[in-house]
């Protein structure tokens, strides 16, 4: 471990830890984050996981929220990054080679889908006339007043016209099951309210100008680029560093967790007051995901020649099978019809593989804690969207809902979101409070996934933590600029 004092450490080197240190490192202070890992970027790294030449996104692959993020708009990241954005961000596969469509151009989404059409455009026109007030709704705490309460009105009352069932007039399979799909996304019965928020914010970017973009060369590239940032104005990152204390840590003025709620338990121990380590002890983590990365010989044989052009596909079927299939993994049970979230990365990047083959990321959700190696259902619910798909395969590499605790501490047995997308855990996450990236401890801030906004590569946990503590620690109440 590095040792000698410095302004500011950082633990964990994912997005959020990321744009801590950077947003540290700006303000002049000097910084010093520490990872468990080999290499810095928690879910956003990318590695050859299946054959050489082969580059696959570990976790997150596709970004609506790094576009849209306050923080990474004010990093200038569409500058650092070059991103691909699909025409279609993603697509909604049903029986019978049907698809729901949603493009980027809201209008022609809406011709799309005929009957719905317009009941679609009610529900996503006005968010998209307010997009930068929703988003900054959606990615502040829950227990702050709301700085454009007509977007928080807007928004807040979509979710519930789409919750406990109602899907706000929708009625063809191709429509609900598009918001059903992105529901989904949380990992979570899709009625929920919290399912049903991340759904329409994640539907609204998808019509909006910034799509659902892919970064050239994978997500890694999100990563260096904050990385190169944090190293030109003076920061480090000492890797293959577990920090199991905050005792073991030098010296600093103030420290950034990007850790969960049950690892601050943990590595705060008894210097936190028993208070506090009980509201961390009932914080409560979601089913789980287990990842599988293909490559191919080609294309996927899709059924509808549409889903060929989408950077994202839902395998889900209509609504009600993608209701009942959450509901089951909820239980703790294995679906019959299991939702298979594919990313089609080669569509835009075909640089992620040697010429002649692609690559493919897919995901299924499971049961917490889940050690199934879920290759053959994937493959198989693949297959019935594309027939041909198992004779394109060339090498695949499973990652069960266990091992990706392994791979990133935050992922709490397989939980990609680092905490279950509750309302009750979207107001307490991880306490209820306008700032609750403070802990008790003078100096210490909770910087992770498991505090507001949540799941995402979007860097806003660690950047509300980090001007949280410049005005409180260093009096520096102006943030520095992130701009290149």
């Amino acid at each position: 471990m590095s040792s000698g004092s410095v302004d500011v450490v950082v633990v964990g080197s994912g997005p959020n830890g990321l744009a801590a240190a950077v947003t540290m490192a700006r303000a002049g202070l000097s910084v010093r984050v520490y990872e468990a890992a080999g290499s810095p970027g928690g879910g956003a790294r990318t590695a050859e996981l299946t054959l050489p030449g082969h580059w696959h996104d570990v976790c997150s692959a596709v970004h609506p929220m790094a576009l849209a993020s306050p923080f990474f708009r004010a990093f200038e990241l569409a500058d650092r990054v070059e991103f691909v954005t699909p025409e279609i961000s993603y697509a909604q596969a049903l029986d019978d080679g049907r698809a729901g469509i949603a493009y980027r151009d809201l209008d022609r989404t809406v011709e799309g889908l005929g009957a719905d059409g317009a009941a679609w455009h009610r529900l996503f026109a006005p968010l998209l006339a307010r997009q930068d007030d929703v988003v900054d709704f959606a990615m502040s705490p829950l227990a702050r007043v709301p700085r454009h309460p007509l977007a928080a009105a807007a928004f807040g009352a979509r979710v519930l016209a789409t919750a406990r069932g109602a899907a706000a007039g929708l009625r063809t399979d191709e429509a609900s099951g598009m918001l059903a799909g992105l529901s989904a996304h949380a990992i979570a019965p899709v009625a929920a309210l919290g399912a049903r928020g991340a759904g329409l914010l994640l539907g609204a970017l998808a019509h909006s100008d910034g799509g659902w973009p892919i970064p050239l060369g994978g997500s890694q590239a999100i990563v260096d680029a904050l990385h190169a940032d944090l190293r030109a104005h003076g920061g480090e990152i000492v890797t293959e560093t577990r920090i199991d204390s905050l005792r073991e840590l030098p010296s600093a003025h103030a420290v950034l967790l990007d850790v969960t709620p049950r690892a601050l338990d943990r590595i705060g121990d008894d210097l936190l007051p028993p208070g506090y380590r009980a509201l961390l002890r009932r914080f409560r983590y979601g089913d789980a995901a287990s990842k599988v990365d293909y490559v191919l010989d080609g294309p996927v044989p899709w059924a509808n020649a549409e889903l060929a052009r989408a950077g994202t596909v839902h395998l889900a079927g209509s609504a009600a099978e993608v209701d009942a299939g959450e509901r089951e993994v909820a239980r703790g049970r294995y679906p019959e019809h299991p939702f298979v979230l594919v990313s089609q990365p080669s569509i835009v990047d075909p640089g992620r593989a040697p010429e002649g083959h692609t690559v493919l990321w897919a995901y299924t959700h499971v049961p917490r804690g889940s050690g199934r190696d879920m290759t053959d259902v994937v493959t198989a619910r693949i297959e019935q969207f594309a027939p041909g798909f198992r004779d394109r395969v060339v090498a695949s590499a499973a990652i069960p809902a266990s091992a990706l605790q392994l791979y990133n501490a935050n992922y709490v047995d397989g939980d990609i979101a680092s905490g279950a997308a509750s309302v009750a855990q979207l107001l307490s996450r991880p306490v209820l409070s306008p700032t609750p990236w403070r802990t008790p401890l003078d100096g210490v801030y909770l910087c992770s996934a498991s505090t507001t906004p949540g799941p995402g590569v979007h860097g806003m946990a660690g950047w509300q933590a980090a001007r949280t503590a410049l005005a409180d620690v260093f009096g520096i109440t102006e943030p520095p600029s992130l701009a290149r």
